[in-house]
């Protein structure tokens, strides 16, 4: 029995001692080297490409532009963006090319011989631009002479998506409100900051695939992305997932993969098959993927004497960037959480994506949900403060059970465990009792602490998240189990599970290879995995959305089913493969937003205490509790890890991490100057609280947790912050500055 242990994880030994291949290890000995050239113009048009001297440089072996590319055009859930941006394409397109809409689209692709080289080779690449007005943000985007960053859409705004919830009636709310909060939000950017900034490397293989070697998140839609941009059937495109330095979403969309691809397809026609490597230093790294998303939204909120939520309106703007990536689902799931794990009666919520000249949002852990729970949780502390109401008591008295109809007006899957996450919550936190007086200290260590200036305070905050892709996305995860063993043997000796499913840092192949040997019998350490290679696996879907665990165990359930099926009629080696399909979600209504969302979802709540240094404006959190219902704990060594990860991460966005943006520019692309949480930085203590109420619908009832800690961390800080000051924040990063100038007379 592997399930609820924590066996050593498969990737551990490598890791410790520095053997694990990550992309930017890939590369063979003689690999020529490409470096990818941005068009460091947040909004211009390109005029003329010259890359003729670069051509002949020493050691060049190739510039790649838009004329090479046979589909100039690429994303994840709509083509919006250009391979290059060029003037010069005669392929397939319904992109208009010759616009660079974001200071990191790319321009050419310079393969060399050295790194130097083609780095000396990308600064003689002559270009001419016709500069275009920049549309710096939100603001700038709806203004009414404001420039379209997608013209050809046919769309007269800059805004290009829209969501709307409306239930029930609006004007019998307000009647029944006795209590009514309104305020205005504002939402930072935040970068990824994985270990490993991204690598790559592609060559022909064997059997004459076009193959890339990269860190990614879903590798058949990577290669689904490549054959699409180089118009090859998917069948000879491979992608393979070496080891993998973080993800958070970062890495769902493109960054080298077609440009890599597209390197070692054009140059094998020419008769060079050397492998082709490519690594981004972190300054491109920042300039060049995607954030999660800066945004902004109005809400207000109303409730009756007791507490109870009678009326919610709200209206958000997220700022897509330059291009789409994953902004419509992001939005989806910004706008599902606005009225937060409530039962709401009477609700009107509008969401717009809106394009701008910057870099783009996309998929970053909790996709949306932060953001909107930040909203929805201040919103609901400020109805407390208002009412005399405990934090945690008007939670209880609102929060979603089972058979509570949602926000979109049907009825919430089964397993509804909200109420038990709050009251285990409070309870591990204490909340009922009076909060320990503050103790000295000092952000600086050679100065003394002026306890005068301190103060402690105390927030809550809870959550819901989706478990899986929403609204009608055709969701689904294939395995493919062998088992080994001799003709006469009752049992198989040993097994191998083949699965596409990409292990980020999580520790998701340990979870895979230990539902792979519950599923069939076999001992864990007889269990061999098979990774994250399109050649070997079937499609598994992404490793995002809170799914992997859900929905790969749900397929090597039905893979091993199958072999064992095999196994007792004979075969040997006995091979068994499963597609799972969860049950069927549904898009919005355009106008109500009435749809069934979601199939599954994991619940949260956090807790949080805090000391503040009022001369200063420093914070430091002295303790979260972080309970969460994982359904079963597959590994609960890695779920804490999760836990305790997710905090420190969102811990960085609430309070250090401000990412400059300015005229379409990231002004701060190190970190150096962007402050990511180090080890002193961190909470003091993070208790994880782990409730095993089991999912009806997962495998072996888990349910997905990853994305979890942190939908709450940023309302809790902040409420925990108000309770120490009086002082309420409708942004962050809390940085001293901003403290400080707040809390000033």
């Amino acid at each position: 029995m592997t399930i609820g242990a924590a066996p050593a994880r498969v990737d551990a030994y490598d890791k410790v001692v520095g053997a694990a291949d990550y992309p930017g290890d890939r590369a063979p000995a003689g690999a020529l080297v490409a470096k990818a050239v941005f068009t460091a113009r947040p909004h211009a048009r390109l005029v003329s490409l010259d890359a003729a001297a670069a051509e002949q440089m020493p050691g060049v072996v190739a510039v790649l532009t838009g004329a090479d590319v046979p589909v100039n055009e690429y994303g994840l859930t709509m083509f919006d963006q250009p391979v290059f941006i060029t003037v010069d394409h005669t392929g397939r397109s319904e992109v208009p090319c010759d616009v660079s809409r974001w200071e990191a689209d790319h321009l050419a692709l310079v393969v060399a011989e050295t790194a130097e080289q083609a780095d000396a080779a990308a600064a003689a690449i002559d270009a001419t631009w016709d500069d275009l007005p920049v549309v710096a943000d939100i603001d700038a985007a709806l203004a009414p002479d404001a420039p379209l960053v997608h013209a050809h859409n046919g769309k007269p705004t800059n805004e290009y998506h829209t969501y709307k919830i409306r239930k029930g009636s609006m004007e019998a709310g307000w009647a029944r409100a006795v209590a009514v909060v309104e305020a205005t939000y504002e939402l930072p950017h935040q970068e990824h900051a994985f270990l490993q900034p991204e690598a790559g490397v592609a060559y022909i293989d064997d059997d004459e695939r076009v193959t890339v070697e990269v860190a990614g998140q879903w590798t058949h839609e990577d290669q689904e992305q490549i054959a699409h941009a180089l118009d090859l059937p998917a069948e000879q495109v491979r992608v393979i997932y070496p080891a993998i330095g973080g993800a958070f979403g970062g890495r769902e969309d493109m960054s080298l993969q077609i440009v890599l691809a597209l390197a070692a397809w054009r140059l094998a026609e020419r008769g060079e098959r050397r492998p082709i490597a490519a690594h981004w230093s972190r300054e491109e790294s920042i300039v060049g993927h995607h954030k999660r998303h800066r945004g902004r939204i109005r809400a207000k909120w109303g409730a009756d004497a007791d507490g109870r939520i009678v009326a919610v309106e709200s209206e958000a703007w997220l700022d897509a960037g330059a291009y789409n990536y994953t902004t419509n689902k992001v939005l989806g799931n910004c706008h599902l959480g606005q009225a937060g794990p409530y039962e709401v009666p009477n609700a009107r919520i509008d969401s717009h994506a809106v394009y701008t000249t910057t870099v783009p949002g996309g998929a970053f852990r909790g996709f949306g949900g932060p953001q909107a729970a930040f909203v929805a949780e201040s919103q609901m502390n400020k109805l407390a403060e208002q009412l005399g109401i405990d934090p945690v008591e008007i939670r209880r008295r609102n929060a979603l059970r089972d058979g509570s109809i949602g926000i979109t007006q049907t009825v919430m899957p089964a397993g509804v465990t909200l109420p038990e996450v709050i009251d285990r919550c409070a309870s591990e936190a204490a909340f009922d009792q009076p909060l320990a007086p503050a103790e000295g200290f000092s952000p600086f260590a050679t100065l003394a602490p002026a306890s005068s200036e301190l103060a402690r305070g105390r927030g809550f905050a809870c959550a819901f998240k989706n478990v899986g892709f929403s609204f009608g996305f055709p969701e689904r995860c294939e395995a493919r189990i062998v088992l080994h063993g001799a003709d006469d043997a009752d049992r198989p000796a040993s097994a191998e599970v083949f699965h596409a499913g990409a292990d980020v840092g999580q520790g998701a192949h340990t979870a895979i290879v230990q539902m792979a040997a519950d599923a069939t019998g076999v001992p864990f350490e007889h269990v061999h995995g098979r990774f994250s290679d399109t050649s070997s696996s079937g499609d598994a879907g992404s490793a995002s959305a809170s799914r992997l665990t859900f929905m790969s165990g749900n397929s090597i359930l039905g893979a091993a089913e199958e072999a064992e099926k095999s196994w007792r009629e004979g075969h040997r080696p006995a091979v068994g493969h499963f597609r799972f399909v969860p049950p069927p979600t549904e898009p919005l209504d355009p106008d109500t937003g009435e749809c069934v969302p979601n199939f599954s979802y994991g619940y949260v709540a956090q807790a949080v205490e805090l000391t503040v240094d009022r001369g200063t404006g420093h914070i430091v959190v002295d303790r979260v509790v972080s309970t969460h219902d994982v359904g079963r704990a597959i590994n609960p060594q890695s779920v804490v890890g999760q836990v305790e990860g997710a905090v420190v991460q969102a811990h960085g966005y609430v309070l250090s991490e401000r990412l400059l943006v300015e005229q379409g520019r990231v002004l701060n692309p190190r970190l150096s100057g962007y402050l990511i949480p180090g080890i002193g930085d961190a909470p003091e203590r993070i208790d994880s609280v782990v409730l095993e109420l089991a999912d009806p619908r997962g495998p072996w009832g888990a349910r997905g947790m990853a994305e979890m800690p942190y939908m709450t961390y940023a309302p809790a800080v902040i409420a925990a912050l108000h309770d120490a000051t009086g002082v309420w924040f409708d942004t962050f990063p809390l940085t001293p500055d901003r403290v400080l100038a707040a809390l000033a007379p």
